[in-house]
């Protein structure tokens, strides 16, 4: 990767197609629920943030969220890891965090690596976050295969 390409994390946005690509890894559901046990209520394309379980949204407002959580995880990327990226890896860690949530992020070894400007290394601890309730999840595994992908370049 041409290092001189990276921007500064604070002119960055989620782009539309990173937009399109959490509401497709998220899915929709019309009603709220606990998508794997021991997980919260989830409503819309993955909102999560005062839902409880009897929760209903429609498409319209689904997506509204989306793009309100969206923002929210873009605003966490940034203060966590305020290195320059390509708009890629930006993507790629903003699904990331949309899924394992803002404080698990900035916690992480993978913000770590990224502020120490390991951007391969922290591509890489994308795939051990994988486990629901305990277990490894199948649809975990695949969403981190292509976050990591993405963050990569590819």
């Amino acid at each position: 990767m041409n290092d001189r390409a990276r921007i500064t994390v604070a002119a960055l946005t989620l782009s539309a197609a990173g937009l399109v690509g959490i509401a497709l890894d998220e899915g929709y559901t019309d009603r709220a629920i606990i998508p794997v046990p021991g997980d919260v209520p989830t409503v819309g394309f993955g909102t999560t943030g005062g839902v409880r379980l009897g929760d209903t949204i429609t498409p319209p407002r689904a997506l509204q969220r989306l793009a309100a959580d969206a923002s929210r995880f873009e605003q966490a990327v940034r203060r966590c890891a305020p290195v320059p990226m390509h708009p890629h890896e930006f993507d790629a860690w903003v699904s990331f965090t949309y899924n394992v949530g803002e404080n698990a992020f900035c916690e992480s070894t993978a913000a770590r690596k990224l502020n120490d400007f390991d951007y391969i290394g922290a591509c890489d601890e994308m795939l051990r976050w994988v486990n629901a309730g305990g277990r490894q999840v199948r649809g975990l595994v695949l969403r981190r295969e292509r976050e990591r992908a993405q963050c990569l370049g590819g």
